[in-house]
């Protein structure tokens, strides 16, 4: 019964974060492209290494759960 529960409890906190990723890089990405349409380029620079890593860190958790979130689509649909 306790296993349940963690289990229940670790697949939210995974499909939460992973959802509040994609959410934020759908985000970042409208931002991006209004910046775009308006200036014509778009330019960042990120001078604080931790706050940079922690992206890269949140980035590739974003990937990883969205190939996840993708091969259980396809696999269903079969």
């Amino acid at each position: 019964m306790k296993t349940q529960t963690l289990d229940r409890r670790i697949r939210l906190l995974f499909h939460s974060l992973g959802l509040s990723c994609l959410g934020g890089a759908i985000f970042l990405q409208i931002l991006v492209f209004t910046d775009i349409l308006q200036r014509g380029y778009f330019m960042a620079v990120e001078n604080n290494p931790a706050v940079l890593t922690f992206e890269i860190v949140l980035t590739a958790f974003a990937l990883i759960y969205f190939t996840f979130i993708y091969q259980r689509f396809i696999r269903s649909i079969r």
